[in-house]
């Protein structure tokens, strides 16, 4: 058989685009901000991992062009060997210094963080355990390590247990866990997760993508948010969302790290984070630093749109991070909604199967820092008249 052929009978995106209800792939034709220019229309923005707005902020934009300048467009190797900056070991020995663990090693994605990390730790007689609506990078993180995976359900803190007690005590055991769910908008259940652990003796992994500059103390995440900084083994997180820009991270014992840092493959084997990169992430986690009011402002945004997707009549998932999920049901029903929406000027993302039961689908909101309630208040008019005309639901 032609290893094409599945290639060929794949018609579902193109059953969409000539519906004209296709979702992806939209052309930003200006930076990312709370309005942007998008195939060629003003849209309110409302579908960006930017949560703190900082891609617009003068001073990250500058550094970046400063290392532009001084370093070039790309180190050209791998951390291991010629790639390492001094702006990487400065990135590093801060983000460990905000968030209060020993030390930190930078990936080049967030992605190949999960990847990395995972892989490396988890060997051929131990275990790690996910939470069933973890990132896909930590699915493949765990497919990619030679341990056995065991998976519970959402939330479940009994089949977690369940899922410890399967464990050998001559294994060892991760336990991996989204720290904001990145679909949901809902917080782990770190207290239960990290007393689980301590009684099973298991290590604990947050993945806090979503949750760094969102929750916790001055935007430290989410252990911080729980005040279980010193019971939370390793932190990973990315920087294309509040440090807009590109690249993730570990942060754990220093042990743990260097030993990370000399056994990972993902790690080792990819250049290192472009200087201007690196550079725009020291500069963003900097700004964060000086102005924690970007945090509380973003926490106040999100509830002023809850409770204003909620006035409007609209069904949303219980959630308490800047990123609220609205019902909409069906695959195809929820596609249209969405082209409708793009249509009269604001972008929001779509929730699909497998990310969403079938009958289940969303609209993904998620807000930033630097919206406006004024912003807020005319896309939530726009969402609300569509969803509500289009909904056989509500």
């Amino acid at each position: 058989m032609d290893i094409f052929e599945k290639c060929r009978n794949y018609t579902l995106a193109d059953e969409f685009r000539a519906k004209g209800i296709y979702p992806y792939f939209r052309a930003l034709e200006s930076r990312q901000d709370t309005e942007v220019i998008m195939e060629g229309k003003r849209r309110i923005m409302l579908g960006s991992n930017n949560y703190l707005g900082l891609t617009a902020c003068p001073e990250v934009v500058e550094a970046g062009i400063r290392a532009y300048e001084q370093y070039g467009s790309g180190c050209s190797g791998s951390r291991f060997l010629n790639g390492t900056l001094k702006l990487h070991l400065e990135l590093e020995a801060e983000l460990a210094d905000f968030l209060r663990k020993e030390a930190v090693v930078t990936f080049s994605t967030g992605f190949q963080s999960n990847l990395g990390i995972i892989s490396a730790l988890v060997g051929r007689t131990d275990y790690v355990i996910c939470d069933r609506e973890n990132h896909a990078s930590i699915y493949d993180g765990c497919r990619l390590s030679f341990g056995k995976m065991l998976r519970y359900r959402h939330s479940d803190m009994e089949d977690l247990e369940n899922c410890l007690k399967r464990v050998p005590e001559t294994s060892g055991c991760l336990i991996v866990t989204d720290g904001v769910f990145s679909m949901g908008g809902d917080i782990a259940r770190l207290p239960e997760i990290v007393e689980l652990a301590k009684k099973y003796g298991a290590r604990v992994m947050v993945d806090d993508a979503h949750g760094l500059g969102v929750i916790g103390e001055g935007g430290r995440g989410t252990a911080s948010h729980f005040g279980l900084e010193k019971e939370v083994d390793i932190y990973m997180g990315t920087f294309s969302k509040s440090l807009a820009s590109l690249g993730g991270y570990m942060a754990g014992d220093a042990k743990v790290v260097d030993y990370v840092r000399h056994n990972s493959r993902p790690f080792i084997f990819s250049a290192s984070i472009t200087p201007a990169s690196c550079a725009s992430a020291l500069a963003a986690l900097r700004h964060i630093k000086a102005h924690p009011e970007l945090v509380k402002r973003l926490s106040q945004l999100s509830a002023y749109a809850r409770a204003g997707l909620k006035d409007r009549g609209l069904k949303i998932a219980d959630s308490e991070a800047p990123i609220i999920p609205i019902f909409t049901y069906t695959m195809e029903n929820t596609l249209r909604i969405a082209a409708e929406i793009y249509d009269r000027g604001v972008y929001v993302n779509t929730v699909l199967p497998p990310a969403a039961p079938t009958d289940g689908c969303m609209l993904r909101t998620s807000y930033m820092a630097t919206l406006t309630e004024a912003l807020l208040d005319e896309a939530m008019d726009i969402i609300a008249d569509v969803v509500l005309r289009n909904n056989p639901h509500e």
